[in-house]
């Protein structure tokens, strides 16, 4: 089930033996296994078409929400590849054995000690992915100006120039991005998860939450609480948690849905359909 070329180069390169594997999820993305070594068991996932960097980004997300001021566990990170002529592109992880239950008040708690791992700018030293998309991360002092130049305004041309959105939705966005000044409450710089839904995170065996599948960069903290309420899949325990720690502004609920019009567009341009008719229909209200 795993490539010939990509056991073969496993083995070499990390000196072991791959006993047997099971395929498992690994997205919409890549292809993903658990495989039983003489040294252990790991997850792995791989990609022929995946860009060159594809999975050290992702490789280096994970190392730098490891090394956060949180308790929140991550796989550690065994070995990426780049996609060649003989092999895929790949990732090497440790293998977390899923949990049925989780501390989700703990969850939240720590997610917001993460939170305050800073910066002085928004954004990151590089770029990364989201999803399969390239996510820009040019560096800004200010978080308006980052959040409409390299979250909104990139999606936004993508979508008009494959056709997804006509170019009349500027003057909706210009619209909104006027008042951006009087709706977002201030911050300081926090380390973000990047794609914090429901599909990537877990807990693990003795309840505690893993994080996964990140796209990494520093924003206004309130970015990654909005995401969860995207598609659902986190407790009110899980908010409980986090107030416990970081009470959030008045108003958090109103504006979760212009924070959303980041993920909102990343999934336009994956999949089109009815999400360019929800972005419209945000855009409206403002």
């Amino acid at each position: 089930m795993i490539p010939t070329e990509l056991s073969t180069h496993l083995s070499e390169t990390l000196d072991l033996e791959i006993k047997r594997s099971q395929s498992v999820s690994g997205g919409s993305i890549n292809r993903a296994a658990k495989i039983t070594t003489n040294k252990g068991d790991f997850f792995l996932k791989w990609n022929r078409s995946a860009p060159n960097d594809f999975f050290e980004k992702e490789a280096d997300g994970l190392k730098r929400l490891d090394q956060a001021k949180s308790n929140l566990r991550v796989p550690n990170v065994i070995s990426t590849g780049k996609p060649d002529t003989n092999r895929p592109g790949y990732l090497m992880m440790e293998f977390i054995e899923e949990g049925r239950s989780g501390n989700s008040f703990e969850f939240g708690r720590q997610l917001a000690l993460l939170h305050q791992t800073g910066a002085e700018q928004y954004g990151l030293v590089s770029d990364n992915y989201i999803g399969s998309l390239p996510q820009s991360n040019r560096q800004h002092r200010d978080w308006i100006e980052f959040f409409a130049r390299e979250r909104i305004e990139p999606q936004i041309k993508m979508a008009i120039d494959s056709g997804k959105l006509i170019t009349d939705i500027n003057q909706n966005w210009n619209r909104l991005s006027a008042k951006l000044n009087d709706i977002f409450p201030a911050s300081t710089p926090s380390l973000l998860h990047g794609d914090l839904w429901g599909g990537n995170y877990l807990f693990d065996s003795s309840g505690s939450a893993v994080l996964i599948d990140p796209a990494v960069y520093y924003g206004h903290p309130e970015m990654d609480l909005a995401f969860t309420k995207m598609f659902g899949g986190f407790s009110g325990e899980f908010y409980s948690g986090y107030e416990s720690e970081t009470p959030l502004e008045p108003g958090f609920s109103e504006r979760v849905p212009i924070y959303n019009l980041y993920p909102l567009l990343v999934h336009v341009n994956l999949f089109g359909g009815h999400y360019a008719t929800q972005f419209k229909s945000i855009l409206r209200k403002y």
